[in-house]
C-alpha cells in the first residue's frame, strides 16, 4: 500500500538558523514517488479489462419465447429450442426467465436445458396449454 510522503520544505531565518528542515530528497523518498506512479497505472489498467469484460458479460439478448403444449399434466410437450442471435464462447451464460402470462392450466416450473453457445431449450412442466415468456440472455462472452 502506497505511503503517502508529506513533504516540508527547508526554512531558515535570516541569520541561517534551521527552523524547519525539510525533507530529504533522497532515494528512498523518490522511490516511494516510483512505486506509488506505479501502482496506480496498474490499478487503472485492472479496472479498464474489468469494465471491457463488463461490456462483454452485461451485454443483454432479449427473446419472447410461447410455449404451447397439447400432453395432459404430467406429460406436457412443451420444449422449445431457443437460438440465439449472437454466438457465445462458452455455455456460462444465464437466463432470466420473466412470465407475461399463462393459460388453460397451471404454470409449474420454467426449466432451461441443454444450452449450447447457439441456443438453448427451455420448457415448463405445469398444465397451462400457453405460456408467454420473455428470456433475458446475458453472459457467456459473445463472440
Amino acid at each position: 500500500m502506497y505511503k503517502r510522503t508529506y513533504w516540508k520544505d527547508l526554512v531558515v531565518d535570516q541569520d541561517g538558523t534551521v527552523i524547519q528542515q525539510g525533507t530529504l530528497q533522497d532515494q528512498e523518498h523518490f522511490n516511494n514517488l516510483e512505486l506509488g506512479m506505479s501502482d496506480a497505472h496498474l490499478a487503472q489498467a485492472i479496472l479498464q479489462i474489468g469494465d471491457n469484460q463488463n461490456g462483454f458479460e452485461d451485454a443483454a439478448e432479449v427473446k419472447q419465447v410461447t410455449l404451447t403444449g397439447s400432453g395432459a399434466w404430467p406429460f406436457n410437450n412443451s420444449e422449445y429450442t431457443v437460438a440465439l442471435s449472437d454466438l457465445r464462447n462458452t455455455t456460462n451464460y444465464t437466463v432470466d426467465v420473466y412470465v407475461r402470462s399463462y393459460s388453460g392450466g397451471l404454470l409449474g416450473d420454467i426449466i432451461v436445458s441443454n444450452k449450447a453457445l447457439n441456443g438453448f431449450k427451455i420448457r415448463h412442466d405445469g398444465s397451462a396449454n400457453t405460456v408467454n415468456l420473455t428470456l433475458v440472455v446475458r453472459g457467456g462472452m459473445t463472440v
